[in-house]
């Protein structure tokens, strides 16, 4: 953990790949005996490579207005400031994370295209505020904590910082609380099927760091977690196709709803429940703004939407309850029942399963309100939103999202809950063609695109080794910043 304080082109995605029919092509191969060793004729046209070689040639965007270059391996993870957007941290595989500032430097952008003659002069990358050493194996996870950001966490955890841990082997995720009462506190997944809850103290120098929870129920790799929007529960997933919604602060018990089974989770199911089971597992969740649903994908485009306890509903029942029996104690009567504390409505029950995309759902995420819509990137490139107000149906299908590579991330463009969200039907998302496409989910838009406003290019892209992994986009979505399996981390400025 560190203090970070020191200091349009659009395609069109439906448009089917140009072929060419088999009886439009004419080939003729003729045998005039040896060709001479060093005729050089390729060369001299231009068209080869010396030794017969094929010269390929390649065309490069840069969309972006500002780069980060400092890693030197694939950067896995980014993360941004919660206070401070232009804050941004990254980790990558060569065993470094960094703390820069993704603001681009003043004065004109670079060319869109680098088919300019002369070359544009290169541009300088963005500097570091801080380097945070001490890891001993590629940084696969990070975070700031909430509310102010006062700490970066890492895995694995630089030791020269705050606080050292080191319980599991490998970490997949790393998420930081909402909860107001429960400051600089963390959960993270690991491959052991394990779930860890820290707090972090740097006041305390005999224990910086604290465990609040663990749990042990997954059997297999934790592959994602979402806190719910109070922070009073944490559901999470597994490659054993179970999901778990945690108490873990103990506010679902203080409301009289009990954990499923007896134990610390409100929310049980797993591959034994036909109507949840996914085969292949589970690798994605989100919960929607109220706290009510969480959607987990999983393998072969399947979805599962699980009803959540209403924590302050149930308190305010058994305080009904108490109340109602006081007075009717007090006035001579018989004690009214009431509903029973333990009631946690729709808790656990499986609200929606459907299934619109052939590969797995690697990323979720809801909308904001007004809007009610969920949206999930699948393996086989398309992206599906889906309606929550009607029953989950599909509203759109985008098939060809990211030119049949992999979604990496969808995420709505957002603001702090309570407040004015003008581009709140924006949905951004990355893939593994190394492209940033922004959408238009509202109905109306153009059919041919599927709502596509914008995309922004400048990775390498190809699949292995130059898509995205990740972005963030807070201070309300002006501004994309990318974490590339290339290396490199892009800033782009959007309209």
């Amino acid at each position: 953990m560190a203090d970070p304080t020191p200091h349009p082109s659009v395609p069109d995605p439906d448009e089917d790949d140009a072929m060419l029919d088999a009886s439009d092509v004419e080939e003729t191969l003729e045998e005039d005996g040896d060709a001479a060793m060093d005729s050089g004729d390729d060369e001299q046209d231009g068209e080869g490579g010396g030794d017969g070689e094929t010269v390929e040639e390649i065309q490069l965007q840069n969309d972006s207005a500002a780069h980060f270059d400092q890693h030197k391996d694939s950067i896995f993870c980014i993360a941004q400031h919660p206070t401070r957007p232009e804050l941004v941290a990254t980790g990558a595989g060569d065993d470094i994370a960094y703390l820069w500032d993704c603001t681009p430097p003043d004065g004109p952008l670079l060319p869109r295209s680098y088919e300019t003659n002369p070359q544009p002069k290169e541009r300088e990358g963005l500097g570091v505020l801080a380097r945070l050493e001490g890891q001993d194996e590629s940084v696969n996870a990070i975070a700031f904590t909430f509310p102010k950001g006062e700490y970066v966490v890492t895995d694995p955890t630089p030791s020269t910082l705050v606080g050292s841990a080191k319980e599991v082997e490998e970490i997949n995720w790393i998420l930081p609380s909402p909860h107001k009462d429960h400051r600089n506190t963390i959960a993270f997944g690991a491959n052991d099927g394990s779930v860890w809850v820290y707090s972090i103290d740097a006041s305390d120098a005999a224990a910086p760091l604290t465990i609040v929870q663990t749990f042990f129920l997954h059997q297999s790799s934790c592959t994602a977690g979402a806190w719910t929007p109070d922070g009073k529960l944490l559901a999470t997933v597994s490659e054993d196709s179970s999901l778990y919604v945690w108490d873990v602060f103990g506010d679902a018990a203080a409301a009289g709803i009990s954990g499923a089974s007896g134990g610390q989770a409100v929310v049980a199911l797993g591959a034994e429940d036909e109507r949840f089971k996914v085969e292949g597992g589970l690798y994605s969740a989100a919960i929607s703004p109220g706290g009510g649903l969480v959607a987990v994908g999983g393998a072969e485009g399947q979805l599962r939407v699980v009803g959540l306890p209403r924590l302050a509903q149930a308190a305010n029942s058994a305080a009904g309850a108490k109340g109602a029996g006081a007075k009717s104690k007090a006035g001579g009567g018989k004690q009214a029942a009431g509903p029973p504390a333990s009631s946690a409505g729709q808790a656990g029950v499986i609200l929606a399963a459907v299934q619109a995309q052939g590969d797995g759902v690697e990323t979720l995420d809801f909308s904001q309100p007004p809007l009610t819509l969920l949206a999930a990137g699948s393996v086989d490139g398309s992206i599906a939103i889906f309606d929550a107000a009607h029953n989950f149906a599909v509203r759109r299908h985008i098939p060809a999202a990211h030119e049949e590579e992999a979604v990496i991330q969808v995420s709505f463009v957002k603001t702090p809950l309570g407040t004015a969200n003008p581009n709140g039907h924006i949905l951004t998302s990355c893939g593994n063609d190394g492209v940033v496409r922004r959408w238009d989910v509202r109905g109306g838009t153009a059919a041919a695109g599927k709502g596509l406003v914008g995309e922004w290019r400048g990775h390498r892209g190809g699949g292995e080794g130059g898509g995205i992994l990740g972005f963030v986009q807070g201070g309300g979505g002006g501004q994309i910043v990318t974490a590339g399996d290339d290396g490199v981390s892009l800033v782009f400025k959007t309209p």
